[in-house]
């Protein structure tokens, strides 16, 4: 059984931080490319970062320089590191593996003071 969770979002300030973790089972992870999606209220889903299966990473242009996505394929955890965070960041984040087309069940991250 395949499963994606998600966790670390919360409430935070503007400009604060949060680290978000997926925990992938099910999958052979190494092989995966993995992303972080989110979802705000009225919109469409989009993609906010992306990682290879060997380490190379891509990111939506709003996110480049206070994003950082990681992963560690022993533990099968995919991370996303968010710095100076703000408003429009607000959304469901989404963890999403390429092979199978697999999500997660969301972790909500609100920024707001």
């Amino acid at each position: 059984q395949v499963q994606l969770v998600e966790s670390g979002g919360g409430l935070v300030q503007p400009g604060g931080s949060l680290r978000l973790s997926c925990a992938a089972s099910g999958i052979i992870f190494s092989r995966n490319y993995m992303g972080w999606y989110r979802q705000a209220p009225g919109k469409q889903r989009e993609l906010v970062a992306g990682i290879s299966s060997g380490g190379s990473t891509n990111y939506q242009d709003a996110v480049k320089g206070r994003f950082t996505i990681s992963r560690d394929t022993a533990k099968k955890l995919v991370y996303l590191q968010m710095n100076s965070l703000k408003p429009e960041d607000t959304a469901v984040y989404y963890c999403h593996a390429t092979v199978g087309d697999y999500w997660g069940q969301g972790t909500q991250v609100t920024v707001s003071s």
